[in-house]
């Protein structure tokens, strides 16, 4: 059906009204960027000084929301056995990290779309198919004319002859002119910037109601020719350019280009390009991309939203109160701080006042006339007053503290905690930085969360131009397919059957939040090492069960998997458990022979055979070691028991012996002092007696001078007796003395054996059957 004006003018309504509803938003958005920009500075004579909070915070929340590119997470949406759905899902993740990796379109876009959000309050992403052809190479004898046809199902030919038709030329297509055949050189799915001026759809309260979006396109008079053929393309006008913001006192704007709109209906499931500037429809034409929500575009990334119009609320006017009475206080500040500097009066008919302090210097004097005259007007006090600088620093120094707590506000307001903005103090705890840090997160997690979305409807868009227009040729080519493991290639041709039908039915495309800002490497090599040690262990305790009932080794395989699958960069590993898995269920569905002795198996057999007896051998000079050291500390226990008393014997023999010996030693030294004193009584008597013969001798010697032999004799005799019983008890004393220490020598001899029986080295004497019968002291 050809395109009509009544069709255009239908769209051109539309259009119309939604203008009319975002007027506002789109001049708000432009004094926002300008603000942005600081480009009001260089438009007016306004020296005011401003604190461009707008800038700071956007250039922070910005990498806390979005830092690098999405990983895209392709997985089966439901977690069965399917081997052919994960390989599908890798060629379809494969694909779409080699296009948002190589390509830059998509970074740019993320890029622009996530700053249009935090600036304006509304990022838009486009993504499109874009197949670049080329000639094919024509055999020397000809190419023959068939009604093969394309992957859409439209003949050559057919083509042949619309393109014929579109540039108004009449060929007779069985007079042997054929048109030269084109080959696909390469395809991709391109992620194009839309600029928020450029983007509409139409007027509703939700996304979920909206039933067409367009985009607005700049266009030169080449790519108008290629996209819309030679007759079409030259007649339409430049009728625009790229808005930009409007420099101060400019009134012409330069038309450089043509402003097409690309306009999707969903009602009709219809695409419609037309121009302001034309009367009718440039081209019409049903759903190109056949995808599942119809839009070639996310849901945009908005703002704050309410629930009865889609114009989003920019977060600057949120707070932009505040950052007026921000841009007050910095000129208040910045005109307080130009003021400080001294300034006064001095009396006019002392002029030397006036070189004070541009002359004066360190010790230097200046001259002053009239000096009584002077000195009587009070002096120097009394002829300059200068203008008080304290009241100026006060002020000063309210400002900036008034200024500290309306960025406090702003900061409330936004939720960009001092932990986000990487500021703290040293006199916070770390749990104190930590609680500020997690109710900190709150809003800045809900944020990424709406980026990661946006990522992901972009992915998803992607991920079904790349199923359905693709060539398989082109998705191996990306997928890198030649490097997956031999088992996961041979299932590749299944794996692409099943991509072609329905997509986002079969798989779940994902990006999570978190890998769109800067992870900790540390963190990730943590829990890489936590999951093999996991794994480790749950494979040693798996081993066994498997070998003892080799039924339950499916069951454990499964187990394995739904721990794998947790993990985004472990599905070939989780191919070889779907291998081994198909490998085991072939096995045991075979009839179960006997199989072949295997000599390596013997000969494994026969080590472990040999491992086992060493280990039981080992086993029983253990338990035999054990015992005999139990019997020896038995022993040792029973020797120690046995020493220990006969030490108290010993002891108790020893003391028995001291006592005796005591004894012994007081009864010989009471004998010798009774014999003692028995001979010193008798000394004393013979002395006495002596003494009166003696003098009685005298006596007589002296009555009778002439001498008595009689008695001479009888004293000599006396003295000689008298000497010798002298010398018999001298001989008894000395005798009863040498006893006594023979005594007491032979008492410390028998100590002295007894002490070192006690303390000599000792063995354990063994009967014939091992036990100790007996102990021997060893010399």
């Amino acid at each position: 059906m050809e395109p009509t004006s009544t069709d255009l003018q239908k769209w051109l309504n539309t259009v119309s009204t939604y203008d009319n509803e975002f007027k506002k938003w789109e001049a708000r958005t432009t004094k926002i960027i300008r603000r942005y920009r600081d480009d009001n500075r260089s438009q007016t004579n306004n020296e005011s000084a401003k604190f461009n909070i707008l800038w700071s915070n956007i250039q922070t929340i910005t990498p806390a929301v979005y830092a690098r590119l999405p990983k895209a997470e392709v997985s089966r949406r439901f977690s069965d056995s399917d081997p052919v759905g994960r390989v599908a899902s890798q060629l379809i993740e494969r694909a779409l990290d080699f296009e948002v990796e190589h390509y830059p379109d998509f970074r740019s876009a993320m890029t622009y779309a996530v700053e249009d959000r935090f600036l304006g309050g509304r990022g838009v992403a486009w993504v499109r198919y874009e197949p670049h052809v080329r000639e094919q190479e024509m055999p020397e004898d000809g190419l023959q004319v068939t009604e093969d046809t394309d992957e859409t199902g439209k003949g050559y030919k057919a083509e042949a002859e619309a393109d014929v038709a579109e540039e108004g030329v009449q060929r007779d297509a069985t007079a042997g002119e054929v048109e030269p055949q084109e080959e696909i050189e390469y395809e991709c799915a391109p992620t194009d910037y839309v600029h928020w001026k450029d983007f509409g759809h139409s007027v509703a309260r939700t996304w979920e109601e909206v039933t067409c979006v367009w985009r607005w396109v700049y266009m030169t008079r080449e790519a108008l020719i290629e996209r819309f053929g030679k007759k079409t393309g030259e007649k339409i006008p430049y009728d625009a350019g790229p808005d930009t913001l409007k420099q101060y006192g400019q009134t012409t704007k330069q038309h450089t280009r043509a402003k097409i709109c690309e306009l999707w209906d969903k009602d009709s499931g219809k695409v419609f390009w037309f121009s302001k500037s034309m009367g009718e429809l440039i081209d019409e034409r049903d759903d190109p991309l056949e995808l599942e929500q119809f839009f070639p575009c996310a849901k945009p990334l908005y703002a704050t939203m309410t629930s009865d119009t889609l114009v989003p609320v920019p977060d600057f006017v949120l707070y932009q109160d505040q950052a007026v009475e921000l841009d007050i206080l910095s000129d208040r500040i910045d005109g307080l701080v130009k003021s400080l500097r001294v300034r006064g009066v001095y009396d006019a008919s002392q002029p030397a006042l006036q070189r004070l302090l541009t002359e004066g210097d360190n010790n230097t004097l200046i001259p002053v006339d009239k000096w009584m005259a002077f000195g009587e007007k009070g002096g120097l006090k009394g002829s300059i007053d200068l203008l008080p600088l304290d009241t100026l620093s006060n002020a000063l120094l309210q400002c900036y503290r008034a200024r500290e707590e309306i960025k406090a506000q702003i900061y409330e307001i936004t939720g960009l905690s001092d932990i986000i903005r990487g500021s703290t103090m040293a006199s916070e705890t770390a749990t104190a930085q930590q609680i500020k840090g997690q109710y900190a997160s709150i809003r800045l997690r809900a944020m990424q969360e709406d980026v990661a979305l946006f990522a992901t409807e972009l992915l998803r868009l992607k991920a079904q131009i790349i199923c359905t227009k693709f060539q398989p040729q082109t998705i191996l080519m990306y997928a890198a397919a030649q490097q997956m493991q031999p088992a996961d290639q041979q299932l590749i041709p299944q794996a692409l059957q099943l991509m072609k039908d329905n997509p986002l039915r079969n798989f779940r495309i994902e990006v999570a939040a978190d890998s769109l800002v800067q992870l900790d490497d540390q963190q990730m090599k943590r829990d890489r090492v936590e999951f093999i040690q996991a794994f480790g262990g749950f494979l040693r305790e798996a081993l066994p069960v498997a070998q003892a009932s080799p039924e339950a080794t499916p069951m454990l395989i499964e187990v394995m998997k739904f721990g794998v699958a947790a993990f985004k960069q472990a599905k070939p590993i989780e191919g070889a458990l779907d291998a081994a898995l198909e490998q085991l269920k072939q096995k045991q569905a075979q009839p179960q022979q006997p199989p072949p002795p295997d000599p390596e198996m013997i000969k494994i057999q026969a080590q472990q055979q040999l491992e086992q007896a060493k280990m039981q051998a080992s086993a029983q000079a253990d338990q035999m070691r054990m015992q005999a050291d139990a019997q020896a500390a038995q022993l040792k226990a029973q020797i120690d028991a046995q020493l220990h008393q006969s030490k108290l014997q010993a002891d108790m023999q020893l003391a028995q012996m001291q006592a005796q010996l005591e004894d012994q030693k007081m009864q010989h030294e009471m004998a010798m002092k009774a014999q003692t004193a028995a001979q010193e009584d008798e000394f004393n008597r013979w002395k006495a007696e002596l003494e009166a013969a003696t003098k009685v001798t005298v006596a007589r010697i002296g009555a009778n001078p002439g001498g008595d032999p009689p008695l001479v004799d009888a004293i000599t005799a006396s003295a000689a007796r008298m000497a010798e019983e002298l010398g018999t008890g001298l001989t008894q004393v000395t005798a009863m003395q040498e006893q006594l220490a023979q005594t007491q020598n032979d008492s410390m001899g028998r100590m002295g054996s007894i002490m070192q029986a006690l303390t000599a080295k000792k063995r354990i004497i063994r009967g014939p059957d091992g036990r100790a019968v007996g102990i021997e002291i060893i010399q």
